[in-house]
C-alpha cells in the first residue's frame, strides 16, 4: 500500500458512524439550546438580589460557545469591537476562572462610574494594600 492510499479518508461510511454522527449532532443542539436557555435566564435573575445572575449567564456562554462555531465567531467579533467589555467575560470563561479577581475590578470599575470621587472607599483600599505590599517587598 502507497502513502497516498493510507492518507485517503475511506469513501463509504458505516451506519455506526452516521448514527454516531447523527447523535453527535443531536446532543450539540440540545447544549447550544440549553445554554441559551441558562443565559436568558441568567439576565432574567441578574436585577434580583444576590450574584445569581452573573454565574448561570457564565455557565449558559460556556456551553453555547463550545458547541457552537458560529456563536464562537459572533463573540470573537463582540471580542474586538468592545475589548474592555468582555475581557472580564473572558476571565471567568477559562479552565481556571479568576473570580475574586474579576469581581474586585469590576467593584472597582461599578465605584468609578456611580460613587464621588470622595466617598469611594474600594479604591482607597486597593492603594492601602497596594502600599503594605511594597512596605513588605523593601523590609525582607
Amino acid at each position: 500500500m502507497t502513502a497516498f492510499a493510507l492518507a485517503m479518508p475511506r469513501a463509504r461510511r458505516t451506519a455506526d458512524d452516521l448514527a454516531r454522527e447523527l447523535i453527535a449532532r443531536f446532543l450539540r443542539v440540545i447544549l447550544v439550546s440549553l445554554g441559551v436557555l441558562l443565559v436568558i435566564g441568567g439576565i432574567v435573575i441578574a436585577p434580583l438580589p444576590g450574584p445569581m445572575g452573573l454565574p448561570l449567564t457564565v455557565v449558559g456562554l460556556m456551553l453555547v460557545l463550545r458547541n457552537s462555531f458560529k456563536a464562537r465567531k459572533q463573540f470573537v467579533r463582540f471580542q474586538h469591537a468592545h475589548p474592555k467589555l468582555i475581557f472580564p467575560l473572558r476571565r471567568l470563561l477559562r479552565r481556571e476562572p479568576e473570580v475574586v479577581l474579576v469581581a474586585w475590578q469590576q467593584a472597582l470599575r461599578v465605584e468609578r462610574l456611580i460613587v464621588p470621587r470622595k466617598w469611594r472607599v474600594a479604591t482607597r483600599w486597593r492603594k492601602a494594600l497596594k502600599r503594605r505590599a511594597a512596605a513588605k517587598q523593601v523590609g525582607r
